[in-house]
């Protein structure tokens, strides 16, 4: 209708700098957490912005919104069920980055979550963001 409220866009969407969001498997297994960690660890060094996985799933609005104003996305799955990319595929997200830790020889209830460990998902993820 004409004189209907628009919704407020993000500023990202009006300027085409939207952020580069990271999402990360947090499962309960050892990889679960090293994909968190990593994810964490790439917002502190301001490569990315993790954001809300789980709103992906829940189609929370604001979350839907910003992500379709991404500039890039960042997807890391800790193990082969790859939950990350499968909630942003359901959500309509069909173009970003994937890590899936078992390519990088992790394997689940095997892998520590030690810093090496975290700092090799980092510097995957630093290079798949750069891109």
């Amino acid at each position: 209708m004409e004189n209907e409220p628009q919704a407020a866009k993000p500023p990202e969407a009006c300027c085409g700098t939207g952020p580069k969001l990271i999402f990360a498997c947090s499962g309960a297994a050892d990889v679960g957490k090293i994909s968190d960690l990593a994810a964490r660890k790439l917002t502190a060094e301001g490569v990315g912005k993790m954001f809300c996985l789980a709103g992906i799933g829940g189609r929370v609005s604001g979350i839907m919104e910003t992500t379709r104003v991404a500039t890039a996305i960042l997807a890391i799955d800790g193990c082969p069920l790859d939950c990350a990319r499968k909630t942003l595929e359901q959500g309509g997200f069909a173009k970003y980055e994937h890590i899936r830790l078992g390519d990088l020889g992790m394997e689940k209830g095997k892998t520590a979550p030690t810093d090496e460990s975290v700092a090799k998902v980092v510097d995957l993820g630093k290079s798949r963001l750069a891109g």
